[in-house]
């Protein structure tokens, strides 16, 4: 867990999503100034809850020389969707297919669980991740205007909610 935390997972926003967010796809995006840098931490209490859980798991992702560098922790939710809790790849090794690796691990394992798909969260201000999800095969299911503001008074993010549909992707796995 120590050289996951000593990792880069912040990312830059240069986009936000703007609404409605009517359809299955991410929609129009319009263009942020300044940019900013976000950064959510690493908790590794948090994420080292996930090993081994009863619901739960765990997967990481490694450099060729065995260094960890990414990860995705996985849960059986509450609506039996397997939910990606947290995703994130170090900024320095990004686009070079870690993410869809740790995806695809997830998908895999909703699958080995009998879930009938993935549910995740993101927020507007996430535009790389949005099309990334969208790429992989997530369709926009849902937003919520209000879900930070307990956390983060006066924000204008808005959380995005995607799914990835087992039955909708026929052979893919």
């Amino acid at each position: 867990m120590a050289l996951l935390a000593a990792c880069d997972f912040s990312f830059l926003i240069t986009q936000i999503a703007v609404g409605p967010f009517d359809g299955p796809r991410l929609g129009r995006v319009a263009q942020v100034e300044p940019a900013y840098r976000k950064n959510y931490g690493f908790d590794e209490q948090e994420v080292g809850s996930y090993i081994d859980g009863e619901d739960s798991t765990l997967f990481v992702v490694e450099t060729q020389v065995g260094l960890p560098v990414g990860y995705a922790a996985v849960s059986h939710g509450w609506n039996d969707f397997a939910f990606v809790d947290d995703i994130a790849v170090d900024a320095n090794h990004r686009g070079s297919g870690l993410a869809r690796q740790l995806m695809d691990a997830a998908v895999a394992w909703g699958l080995r669980q009998g879930l009938p798909g993935i549910r995740l969260e993101t927020q507007s201000n996430n535009v790389g991740a949005c099309r990334f999800y969208e790429s992989y095969g997530f369709e926009l299911g849902g937003y919520d205007r209000h879900f930070y503001e307990a956390l983060h008074p006066g924000t204008e993010e808005i959380a995005l909610f995607w799914y990835f549909r087992f039955e909708t992707k026929p052979g893919r796995y």
